[in-house]
């Protein structure tokens, strides 16, 4: 009798637990680039994201040569399909990156045309990640112009941003207004340490998090949120879902979306 009473109670532990559990934001990586005619950071992409709610769509901005800002992976572009057609954004003027059309035959985008289509629907979050460029002097002014122009269409309570350096993320808190969501994507500091860089959350890989599941609860007590990127792989996303995760980043968002209905109901 005993037994069998401990073995129900488990049973019934365990499907609270389940029921507890909290749906996580998704999050499109550079757009929903899987929809057809889309390519990742175009404008399709982010349209997409947007025709398909998801919580957010994140984007990358490279600075080109003659100071312009588009949203662009790289450094490299195309990349490594087409290594010898290579292209530096950063070294290259915008005309010339332009000029070498997305797989999807789109043309590479500007961040004012990315905000003037974020702009026509309040459904999607826009995630910037701002990238590493080739001086402090440089990052600073990719930062002051995106911030600046995010501020023209009025857009500041619609963008979060990522970034991989710390000088970046400084530069952010210093320059974006105040309460701006900020996170930090590298994976080597404690949570503790980027709250006092500034920032508002971790975005970290996956595969660093599976290794440090503490700094979940650590961020949470600190008041920070938890993005764990790119969880394409149904287990993965399981994972990040059971163990607490605000965000999930992925290339498969229909499936993180299959698994929070089932998950988190």
């Amino acid at each position: 009798m005993k037994r069998t009473l401990t073995l129900l109670l488990a049973a019934m532990i365990g499907i609270t637990a389940s029921a507890q559990l909290k749906a996580p934001k998704i999050v499109a990586h550079r757009g929903f680039h899987a929809s057809e005619g889309a390519s990742r950071n175009s404008l399709n992409a982010l349209k997409a994201a947007q025709e398909a709610a998801f919580w957010g769509s994140e984007c990358d901005l490279q600075l080109t040569k003659d100071g312009e800002v588009l949203v662009i992976h790289g450094p490299k572009h195309p990349g490594k399909k087409d290594a010898k057609k290579n292209v530096d954004i950063r070294q290259s003027p915008m005309e010339e990156t332009r000029a070498i059309l997305l797989e999807s035959g789109e043309t590479v985008p500007t961040l004012d045309e990315y905000l003037q289509q974020l702009a026509k629907s309040k459904n999607t979050k826009l995630i910037i990640e701002i990238k590493n460029q080739l001086t402090p002097q440089l990052e600073t002014e990719i930062v002051q112009k995106t911030i600046d122009m995010v501020a023209k269409y009025g857009l500041q309570n619609e963008v979060e941003y990522i970034a991989y350096r710390p000088f970046v993320c400084w530069e952010i808190a210093r320059l974006a207004p105040k309460g701006t969501q900020i996170a930090y994507l590298q994976g080597d500091y404690t949570p503790a340490y980027c709250k006092a860089m500034g920032c508002t959350g971790i975005d970290y890989k996956f595969s660093v998090l599976k290794k440090n599941p503490n700094w979940i609860k650590q961020a949470h007590k600190l008041g920070m949120t938890v993005n764990i990127w790119t969880v394409n792989k149904e287990e993965d996303i399981r994972w990040c879902i059971q163990n607490g995760a605000d965000y999930i980043t992925t290339d498969n968002p229909m499936l993180v979306r299959q698994l929070i209905n089932e998950m988190c109901k």
